[in-house]
């Protein structure tokens, strides 16, 4: 065997137990010794009804299920219309290499096949969620570079980390070909706001410590307060401090615990039913190759509730 083979077993096992290290019991129920969590104070919404036009702004595939399953599903079983936009396609995940694709190498052929799975699994998951395939609009940017594209790639083309490509290479996308830029990205998204109108707007909290998470907020908050349209926003976290969301596994018969990084986002309840939390479920399972190795964390999310914080109150107000 090689130094090269070696090295990259040794890696590629880090990193496994690295994942597995993080990893509570996959189902059951709390544990007798789970601190009872603070009571918070319900969201606060508009109407949801058959005029409700709900936008869920996700950096990844799987994220806008996560955060959001039980609401999206609410909207929809309201008469309401519910659309994604999902930021880039999953294409940057090591371990969904290592798991998925066999190989902790990044061949471009094996990134856009990575793409093309999760962005069937986007269309899955959400569809078993009732949102209309034609609702669905994937912008293909790159996974782990969205916050290079809204600071320093304003106007020149970022290289994705993984293929050197500098602008969507995915058919399916909403834009093909567009290049790697931060305008390009904003352009993009304002193009979806134009063509949906929502009046409800789900998206990532700048809070969140996962940078395209972050970015994604930062961008959602940039283009709604231009547009004077930030009351529109609820903002909501998937990643946080190590061990968030606790206990991990799939616990549906308790609320989702806050998280720590959302102290100048305060969270608020947003409580679903059993029936709810049973579609998110089937929702989540939908995405194979993130359940492969980190089922625990993506099954924590299905809680009798979802947190979400309102948009901070402007400057000077």
């Amino acid at each position: 065997m090689s130094k090269t083979s070696i090295k990259t077993q040794s890696w590629a096992a880090a990193l496994l137990a690295a994942t597995l290290s993080a990893s509570a019991p996959s189902a059951g129920t709390a544990p007798a010794s789970a601190a009872a969590p603070t009571p918070l104070e319900p969201l606060s919404l508009p109407a949801l009804d058959s005029s409700t036009s709900l936008l869920v702004v996700s950096p990844h595939p799987d994220d806008e299920t996560l955060c959001c399953a039980g609401l999206i599903h609410r909207v929809i079983a309201a008469g309401g219309h519910v659309s994604v936009v999902w930021i880039t396609s999953g294409d940057g995940s090591t371990l969904s290499m290592l798991f998925t694709e066999k190989s902790v190498f990044k061949p471009v052929e094996k990134v856009h096949d990575l793409a093309t799975k999760r962005m069937l699994e986007a269309r899955t998951a959400t569809s078993i969620l009732g949102v209309d395939h034609a609702q669905q609009y994937f912008l293909g940017y790159p996974d782990g570079g969205i916050l290079d594209l809204i600071t320093t790639h304003r106007s020149t083309p970022l290289p994705a980390k993984f293929t050197g490509e500098t602008q969507v290479p995915y058919s399916e996308a909403v834009f093909p070909r567009h290049p790697y830029t931060g305008d390009s990205l904003e352009k993009d998204f304002e193009a979806v706001l134009n063509r949906v109108q929502p009046n409800l707007i789900l998206a990532p909290s700048p809070a969140d410590t996962h940078p395209d998470h972050q970015a994604t907020g930062i961008l959602t908050r940039r283009v709604l307060t231009r547009r004077g349209e930030l009351t529109k926003v609820r903002f909501w976290i998937v990643h946080s401090t190590a061990g968030w969301p606790s206990p991990r596994g799939y616990l549906p018969t308790i609320p989702l615990n806050t998280p720590p990084n959302s102290i100048d986002f305060q969270s608020h309840e947003f409580t679903l039913t059993d029936a709810e939390v049973d579609i998110k479920h089937q929702a989540i399972t939908a995405y194979q190759t993130q359940m492969q190795f980190m089922a625990p964390f993506l099954l924590a999310f299905a809680r009798t509730s979802e947190l979400y914080s309102p948009p901070p109150v402007p400057e000077g107000h």
